[in-house]
This record gives C-alpha cells, structure tokens and sequence, in this order.
C-alpha cells in the first residue's frame, strides 16, 4: 500500500448556488480515494428554451452519477459542512433533488463527518435548555432547532405574498427561508450513513480528530472550526455592532415565541377595512417595521447557522488545501486569535496553497485582515511573484443572494476582483450551462 499520494484531484461541480467538491487523493493507478465536501444547491442557473433555472430534481442526479463515476462506485468519507440547504440537499433522498441522496448513499462512505452541533443524541436531548448558562450545549441546539422552525415559516410566507409584500423583500426572505429549512430528509440521510456497516459518524469541532487519516497515509487533517461552547462562545453571541440581538431569545424552544408570531402576523397582508383613513399611513409603517424586523432576524439566523460551519485544512505533501464552508467572522476569530493553537494555525494558513472560498464569496466569509492577507502565495499588489500561486475554487450564483446597494452582494465584487487578480481563480459561474452541454465542473490537479 502506498505511503502517501501522487496527488490530488479536486473537483468543483456546477450546482449554482450551492457547494460541492470531490477530493480525489491519488495513491497509483488503481488506488483512489475520495473525499465529497458537501453537496447541495438553492438555484441552479438558467437553460433552456424559454430560459428558467434548471431543475434540482434534474441536475442533482446528474452530478451524483458523475460523483459515482469517478470514485468508482466508492466513497472514502462524505463531510457536510453545515445544514444549509446549499450545502447538503443534495444529500436528500426525495423527489425533491430527484433522490440524488441515494445515489451517494450507495457509494458507502466510510466516514460521515459533521460539525458537534449535528449530533442527533444532542438534537434528543435538547427539547429546552438545561439551564440559563450561555454555555449550555443543549440550549445552544434547542436554539438551532427553533431556529428552523422559524424558517419553515418565512418559506411559507414568502411564497404567499401578499400584494403589499415587495418583490425584493420576499425574494430574500424566500432564500434565506429555504436555505435555513431542516432539509430533514437529507439530514436522516447522512445520519443513516454514518450508522451504516462499517462506518463511523464524526461529529466535529476545533482541535478534534477528523477521523481521516487512517484512510488517507501521508494526509493530515486540521479540524480549524466551529469551536464547541466549552471553548468560546461567540459563535452564539452576535457582536455588539450587529442590529438584532435575536440569538439571545433562543435559549431553548421558548424562542419561538418572540420569532413565529412575528412571522405569522404578517400573513395576513394589508387589512385596511374599518382603519381611518387617517390613521393608515401609521399601519403602513408599522407593517414596514414588522417586514424590516423579520428580515433582519433571519439574516441573523443565516449568519449564526453560518458560524456552526466546519472549517477543513488538508496537508498533503508539503501542500495546504483549505475547505471552510460557509464559515464566518465568529468562527474565523477563534482559530486564529484566541485558541491556544493560533500561532501554529496562522503558520498553516499563511502556506495554503488551495482555497475554497468562504460562502460564495460572500462579505464576511473571507475576513480581509484576519484571513486573506495572511495567504503568501498571491500574486500582485507590488509583492514578488510566488513561487507557487494561490489556486481559489468558487462556487457561486451571482444575483441570488445579497444587494449591491447594501455591500453585500454575492459574490462581493471587490472579493471577486482580488481573487481573478490576484490567484489563479476556478469560478463555476464560468461552466457552461446549456441545454445539452453542460460542464459538470472543474477539474484541478495539485501534485507535489
């Protein structure tokens, strides 16, 4: 048996917005071994005569057969970062994905690896809060539980718009709705696969075991995030700049009382009979501050969902491939300013080779000064060439997500340029996406 890879393969699929990505570490000819990180989309782009976005129930098999293909019919490990929708539906066994969840299934993964906050002993335990502590784990999960609730309600609402409901307003409130949805169906799946014979369930947080490298010779995994509560907890508190202090309500399901009703209340549309007419401009703005308020709670449940992302450094002859999820400011900030491990983890990622960037190339998943200064090998802004160049992988569908006049488009423009400029960019935007010639994805070889 081979002591360590030749080198790897790395596959970034086109499922728009959304991640999937097939490591293939090459040991010989016939010894591949592979690594899904993710799988999952909220948009798939547009094709088709006349032209509307794609269907999951379509694609999704499609990118699990080739999943299939090129690992043979086998699968070393499956990590699901978090439980957006966009990065685990895929994973989903109905007709909704069109059951491409059983198609990766098949392929037996001998590791499922998730974040602590998936597992479903924890999720059994955690029906209320065991106490008031912020560092009660069972009150942090409570909380991710009515967090979806919460969601499955915008969903329903933003889909029943009522007339006065703005477009622009429901369009976020229907993404940021679906994207935090359960997706039950694809979490019972990934649990079921690491229940399976002969493999093992991971459920991990900073500074843990990945459960890999006994299936991977001359391949180390750092596990960078989320940190579990026991060793910080901003990944619950929002910062004191932030506008809602909404993660503070869900100390358990009681949560839900401050974040339902308040989406509920909104299903009515406008009930203006038996209103003076004199005091509907007051309605008005009292609606228009009940939708600011909603928006603003389920942009602070994305962002917090977001902050239970696991963060992956692979270290593989000397090469340094990074993959993070969606992880953002909270998460970045503890493995590099306040573990005990920081000055070994700011070497690590001065030296990364590889990185898949953070959330769609969204606002707050590359921190600028914490995170992407310190990658030495990019090129430009009047530094010498590296000897090696940074690679970037992004997975991205442009206009789903954010707004331009808010600085918070996805993916941020002034991200996008510095990664076209400054590393050797792979954007799934690129592939084509035809009727009848699609490009599954991007194919990039790192060797030592």
């Amino acid at each position: 048996m081979a002591r360590a890879p030749r080198s790897v393969e790395i596959r970034s699929y086109q499922v728009g917005f959304g991640d999937c990505f097939l490591l293939s570490f090459v040991y010989g000819p016939t010894d591949k071994r592979h690594v899904l990180i993710d799988f999952g989309t909220t948009e798939l782009p547009v094709r088709g005569q006349p032209r509307a976005p794609a269907k999951a129930s379509q694609h999704m098999p499609e990118v699990a057969k080739d999943i299939a293909r090129v690992s043979e019919g086998r699968l070393t490990a499956v990590v699901a970062t978090h439980r957006h929708a966009d990065h685990i539906s895929g994973f989903a066994t109905d007709a909704r994905t069109g059951k491409s969840g059983e198609i990766i299934a098949k392929l037996k993964p001998k590791v499922v690896i998730q974040p602590w906050t998936e597992d479903p002993r924890a999720a059994r335990d955690a029906r209320k809060a065991t106490r008031d502590s912020s560092a009660s784990r069972r009150g942090f999960i409570a909380g991710l539980g009515a967090m979806h609730d919460i969601a499955a309600v915008v969903a329903d609402l933003a889909q029943r718009r009522a007339s006065w409901f703005g477009p622009a307003l429901a369009k976020q409130l229907r993404f940021l709705g679906e994207d935090n949805i359960r997706n039950a169906s694809a979490v019972k799946n990934l649990i079921a696969m690491g229940k399976a014979r002969g493999a093992v369930a991971v459920w991990a947080r900073h500074g843990s075991t990945s459960g890999l490298e006994r299936h991977l010779p001359g391949v180390k995994v750092h596990v960078l995030g989320p940190p579990d509560l026991t060793q910080t907890e901003t990944i619950k508190t929002m910062r004191s700049k932030d506008p809602s202090e909404f993660w503070h309500l869900l100390a358990g399901r009681s949560g839900l009382r401050d974040g339902v009703p308040l989406a509920q209340g909104l299903n009515g549309g406008r009930r203006t009979a038996g209103v003076p007419a004199e005091a509907r401009w007051f309605r008005e703005r009292l609606e228009r501050m009940q939708r600011e308020q909603l928006l603003e709670i389920v942009r602070t449940l994305d962002d917090q969902m977001n902050n239970t992302s696991l963060i992956l450094l692979f270290e593989v002859f000397g090469r340094k491939l990074l993959f993070p999820g969606d992880a953002q400011l909270e998460n970045w900030s503890y493995a590099l300013v306040d573990a005990p491990t920081r000055d070994r983890t700011q070497r690590l990622l001065a030296a990364v080779d590889v990185y898949k960037v953070g959330h769609h190339g969204s606002l707050n998943a590359t921190p600028k000064t914490l995170l992407w200064e310190r990658f030495a090998h990019r090129k430009g802004n009047g530094r010498r060439k590296p000897a090696r160049v940074l690679t970037t992988l992004l997975s991205t569908l442009p206009g789903k997500h954010g707004s331009t006049q808010r600085k918070t488009e996805v993916p941020r423009t002034p991200l996008l340029k510095a990664l076209e400029a400054e590393t050797e960019l792979f954007n799934t935007d690129t592939l084509s996406f035809a009727a009848k010639n699609t490009e599954l994805c991007h194919t990039v070889e790192v060797k030592p």
